[in-house]
Protein backbone atom coordinates (compact mmCIF):
# COMPACT_ATOMS: atom_id res chain seq x y z
CA UNK A 1 0.00 0.00 0.00
CA UNK A 2 1.42 3.48 -1.09
CA UNK A 3 1.89 6.12 1.70
CA UNK A 4 -0.63 8.62 1.21
CA UNK A 5 1.77 12.18 0.99
CA UNK A 6 -1.35 14.60 -0.05
CA UNK A 7 -1.11 16.56 3.35
CA UNK A 8 2.76 16.73 3.10
CA UNK A 9 3.14 20.23 0.28
CA UNK A 10 -0.34 22.00 2.42
CA UNK A 11 1.84 21.39 5.70
CA UNK A 12 4.95 22.69 4.15
CA UNK A 13 2.68 25.65 2.82
CA UNK A 14 1.87 26.65 6.77
CA UNK A 15 5.30 26.24 8.88
CA UNK A 16 4.24 27.49 12.68
CA UNK A 17 7.17 28.56 14.35
CA UNK A 18 7.44 25.51 16.54
CA UNK A 19 7.84 23.87 13.12
CA UNK A 20 10.87 26.31 12.03
CA UNK A 21 12.09 25.71 14.85
CA UNK A 22 12.55 21.99 14.50
CA UNK A 23 13.61 22.42 11.20
CA UNK A 24 16.44 24.64 12.38
CA UNK A 25 17.28 21.78 14.75
CA UNK A 26 17.12 19.33 12.06
CA UNK A 27 19.43 21.42 9.99
CA UNK A 28 21.83 22.11 12.71
CA UNK A 29 22.09 17.90 13.43
CA UNK A 30 22.14 16.58 10.12
CA UNK A 31 25.06 19.32 8.77
CA UNK A 32 27.26 18.97 11.60
CA UNK A 33 26.53 14.77 11.33
CA UNK A 34 27.27 14.87 7.09
CA UNK A 35 30.14 17.50 7.88
CA UNK A 36 32.54 14.74 10.32
CA UNK A 37 31.18 12.13 8.09
CA UNK A 38 32.65 14.32 4.26
CA UNK A 39 35.47 15.92 5.92
CA UNK A 40 37.09 14.50 8.46
CA UNK A 41 36.14 10.69 7.94
CA UNK A 42 36.86 10.93 4.05
CA UNK A 43 38.89 13.01 1.69
CA UNK A 44 37.24 15.68 -0.10
CA UNK A 45 38.38 18.07 -2.61
CA UNK A 46 35.87 21.12 -3.53
CA UNK A 47 36.76 23.07 -6.15
CA UNK A 48 35.17 27.08 -6.86
CA UNK A 49 33.34 26.94 -4.07
CA UNK A 50 33.39 30.66 -3.95
CA UNK A 51 30.75 30.12 -6.80
CA UNK A 52 27.79 28.75 -4.22
CA UNK A 53 29.42 30.95 -1.82
CA UNK A 54 28.69 34.20 -3.63
CA UNK A 55 25.03 33.10 -4.93
CA UNK A 56 24.29 32.64 -0.49
CA UNK A 57 26.15 35.95 0.17
CA UNK A 58 25.56 38.46 -2.41
CA UNK A 59 22.84 37.64 -4.54
CA UNK A 60 19.74 39.93 -4.36
CA UNK A 61 17.11 39.13 -1.80
CA UNK A 62 14.16 38.51 -4.96
CA UNK A 63 16.79 36.82 -7.16
CA UNK A 64 16.32 33.11 -6.76
CA UNK A 65 18.72 29.80 -7.23
CA UNK A 66 18.43 26.88 -8.61
CA UNK A 67 21.24 24.20 -8.34
CA UNK A 68 21.44 21.10 -10.12
CA UNK A 69 24.02 17.87 -10.12
CA UNK A 70 24.58 14.37 -11.02
CA UNK A 71 22.61 11.94 -8.55
CA UNK A 72 25.23 9.07 -7.83
CA UNK A 73 24.16 7.90 -3.79
CA UNK A 74 21.22 8.32 -1.31
CA UNK A 75 23.84 10.33 0.84
CA UNK A 76 24.43 13.10 -2.48
CA UNK A 77 21.86 15.16 -0.10
CA UNK A 78 23.03 15.75 2.38
CA UNK A 79 26.65 15.11 1.55
CA UNK A 80 27.10 17.90 -0.95
CA UNK A 81 25.98 20.41 1.37
CA UNK A 82 28.32 19.27 3.74
CA UNK A 83 31.49 21.10 1.85
CA UNK A 84 29.57 24.19 2.75
CA UNK A 85 30.37 26.70 5.28
CA UNK A 86 28.39 25.95 9.28
CA UNK A 87 27.40 29.32 8.67
CA UNK A 88 25.17 28.35 5.42
CA UNK A 89 25.03 24.74 6.01
CA UNK A 90 23.28 24.85 8.93
CA UNK A 91 21.18 28.09 8.54
CA UNK A 92 17.78 27.16 7.50
CA UNK A 93 16.91 30.40 6.20
CA UNK A 94 19.72 30.01 3.79
CA UNK A 95 19.54 26.43 2.94
CA UNK A 96 17.71 24.80 -0.26
CA UNK A 97 14.57 22.77 -1.15
CA UNK A 98 15.32 19.83 -2.63
CA UNK A 99 12.40 17.42 -4.73
CA UNK A 100 13.33 14.11 -2.79
CA UNK A 101 11.17 10.81 -4.50
CA UNK A 102 7.83 9.97 -2.19
CA UNK A 103 8.32 6.31 -2.38
CA UNK A 104 11.94 6.45 -1.12
CA UNK A 105 12.23 9.55 1.72
CA UNK A 106 8.27 9.97 2.53
CA UNK A 107 7.11 6.34 3.00
CA UNK A 108 5.36 6.82 6.57
CA UNK A 109 4.76 9.60 8.70
CA UNK A 110 7.77 9.65 10.56
CA UNK A 111 10.09 9.72 7.76
CA UNK A 112 7.54 12.50 5.92
CA UNK A 113 8.23 14.27 9.22
CA UNK A 114 12.35 14.02 9.05
CA UNK A 115 12.63 14.80 5.26
CA UNK A 116 9.38 17.79 5.72
CA UNK A 117 12.13 19.48 8.48
CA UNK A 118 14.84 18.87 6.38
CA UNK A 119 12.89 21.53 3.38
CA UNK A 120 12.62 18.48 1.62
CA UNK A 121 9.66 18.19 -1.44
CA UNK A 122 8.25 14.67 -2.11
CA UNK A 123 7.91 14.14 -5.60
CA UNK A 124 6.39 11.85 -7.66
CA UNK A 125 8.77 9.76 -10.43
CA UNK A 126 6.11 9.45 -13.21
CA UNK A 127 3.33 12.26 -12.67
CA UNK A 128 5.41 14.49 -14.92
CA UNK A 129 5.82 18.52 -14.93
CA UNK A 130 2.62 19.68 -13.61
CA UNK A 131 2.39 18.24 -10.49
CA UNK A 132 1.72 19.56 -7.09
CA UNK A 133 5.71 19.83 -6.00
CA UNK A 134 6.76 21.00 -8.93
CA UNK A 135 4.66 24.01 -8.63
CA UNK A 136 5.51 24.40 -4.92
CA UNK A 137 8.80 24.94 -5.99
CA UNK A 138 8.15 27.67 -8.47
CA UNK A 139 6.08 29.42 -5.77
CA UNK A 140 9.64 29.53 -3.45
CA UNK A 141 11.40 30.62 -6.52
CA UNK A 142 8.89 33.01 -6.48
CA UNK A 143 10.48 34.12 -3.23
CA UNK A 144 13.78 34.31 -4.01
CA UNK A 145 14.64 31.40 -2.78
CA UNK A 146 17.01 28.11 -3.63
CA UNK A 147 15.41 24.67 -5.35
CA UNK A 148 18.07 22.25 -5.91
CA UNK A 149 16.99 19.40 -8.43
CA UNK A 150 18.61 16.03 -9.38
CA UNK A 151 17.78 16.02 -12.85
CA UNK A 152 18.36 12.79 -13.71
CA UNK A 153 15.27 11.78 -11.73
CA UNK A 154 16.72 9.11 -9.78
CA UNK A 155 20.10 7.28 -8.50
CA UNK A 156 22.47 6.76 -12.30
CA UNK A 157 23.86 3.96 -9.80
CA UNK A 158 25.96 3.41 -13.60
CA UNK A 159 26.61 6.77 -14.01
CA UNK A 160 25.20 6.72 -18.10
CA UNK A 161 24.09 9.48 -20.06
CA UNK A 162 20.84 9.76 -18.84
CA UNK A 163 18.32 12.08 -20.81
CA UNK A 164 17.36 14.76 -18.16
CA UNK A 165 13.66 15.37 -16.88
CA UNK A 166 11.72 18.24 -18.38
CA UNK A 167 10.76 19.79 -14.41
CA UNK A 168 14.28 21.25 -14.22
CA UNK A 169 13.03 23.04 -17.79
CA UNK A 170 9.92 24.07 -16.13
CA UNK A 171 11.26 26.08 -13.30
CA UNK A 172 13.49 27.90 -15.51
CA UNK A 173 10.97 28.93 -17.79
CA UNK A 174 8.14 29.40 -15.36
CA UNK A 175 10.29 31.48 -12.17
CA UNK A 176 9.03 34.99 -12.45
CA UNK A 177 12.45 36.55 -12.03
CA UNK A 178 15.92 34.58 -14.47
CA UNK A 179 17.36 32.30 -11.50
CA UNK A 180 20.61 31.88 -11.03
CA UNK A 181 21.52 28.65 -11.93
CA UNK A 182 24.52 26.75 -10.66
CA UNK A 183 25.69 23.09 -11.73
CA UNK A 184 27.41 21.17 -9.46
CA UNK A 185 29.13 17.68 -10.55
CA UNK A 186 30.70 15.22 -7.54
CA UNK A 187 32.82 12.15 -7.90
CA UNK A 188 32.90 9.56 -4.88
CA UNK A 189 30.03 10.11 -2.81
CA UNK A 190 28.70 6.19 -4.25
CA UNK A 191 31.67 5.16 -2.63
CA UNK A 192 31.24 6.66 0.89
CA UNK A 193 27.73 5.85 0.64
CA UNK A 194 26.89 2.50 -2.00
CA UNK A 195 24.47 1.81 -3.46
CA UNK A 196 24.76 -2.24 -2.80
CA UNK A 197 23.81 -3.38 0.82
CA UNK A 198 25.15 -3.45 3.37
CA UNK A 199 24.35 0.37 3.09
CA UNK A 200 26.92 1.60 5.83
CA UNK A 201 28.69 4.60 5.44
CA UNK A 202 32.34 4.58 4.62
CA UNK A 203 35.86 5.86 5.82
CA UNK A 204 38.71 7.04 3.72
CA UNK A 205 37.30 7.56 0.45
CA UNK A 206 37.72 10.11 -1.99
CA UNK A 207 35.08 12.77 -3.09
CA UNK A 208 35.35 15.41 -5.78
CA UNK A 209 32.98 18.45 -5.86
CA UNK A 210 32.71 20.87 -8.53
CA UNK A 211 30.93 24.17 -8.72
CA UNK A 212 30.54 24.89 -12.58
CA UNK A 213 29.79 29.02 -13.36
CA UNK A 214 26.16 30.17 -13.36
CA UNK A 215 24.26 29.62 -16.28
CA UNK A 216 22.90 32.10 -17.97
CA UNK A 217 19.56 31.56 -19.34
CA UNK A 218 18.33 35.35 -19.73
CA UNK A 219 19.07 35.79 -23.71
CA UNK A 220 17.70 32.18 -24.45
CA UNK A 221 14.53 33.02 -22.08
CA UNK A 222 14.20 36.26 -23.67
CA UNK A 223 14.43 34.40 -27.14
CA UNK A 224 11.90 32.20 -26.39
CA UNK A 225 9.31 34.15 -24.82
CA UNK A 226 9.65 36.88 -28.31
CA UNK A 227 9.46 34.31 -30.52
CA UNK A 228 6.41 32.67 -28.32
CA UNK A 229 7.95 29.49 -28.85
CA UNK A 230 5.58 26.25 -27.56
CA UNK A 231 5.52 25.55 -24.14
CA UNK A 232 7.34 22.13 -24.26
CA UNK A 233 9.70 23.30 -26.74
CA UNK A 234 10.87 25.72 -24.65
CA UNK A 235 10.99 23.13 -21.53
CA UNK A 236 13.07 21.13 -23.74
CA UNK A 237 15.37 23.44 -25.15
CA UNK A 238 16.14 24.49 -21.19
CA UNK A 239 16.28 21.23 -20.09
CA UNK A 240 19.14 20.51 -22.91
CA UNK A 241 21.18 23.17 -22.29
CA UNK A 242 21.56 22.17 -18.81
CA UNK A 243 22.09 19.06 -19.99
CA UNK A 244 25.35 20.13 -21.53
CA UNK A 245 26.53 22.09 -19.08
CA UNK A 246 26.45 19.36 -16.40
CA UNK A 247 27.87 17.07 -19.23
CA UNK A 248 30.88 19.75 -19.40
CA UNK A 249 31.16 20.23 -16.51
CA UNK A 250 31.45 16.33 -15.48
CA UNK A 251 33.97 16.22 -18.38
CA UNK A 252 36.36 18.64 -16.51
CA UNK A 253 35.54 17.40 -12.64
CA UNK A 254 37.20 13.95 -14.49
CA UNK A 255 40.19 15.80 -15.60
CA UNK A 256 41.03 16.77 -12.40
CA UNK A 257 41.17 13.43 -10.15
Amino acid sequence: MVYDIKWIIPKLRNPTRLWNIASSITFAAVGIFSRIIIEWLNKTTVYNKHIIERALDVRPKDVPLITVSNHHSCFDDPGIWATLDLRHGINRRKMRWSLAAHDICFTNVWHSYFFMLGKCIPVVRGDGVYQEAVDFCIEKLAHGEWVHVFPEGKVNMLKEDMRLKWGVGRLILESPITPIVIPICHLGMDQVLPNEPPYMLKTGKRVTMNYGEPIDFSGMLAELRASKADEVEARKAITDRVQEELVRLRTNSWKRI
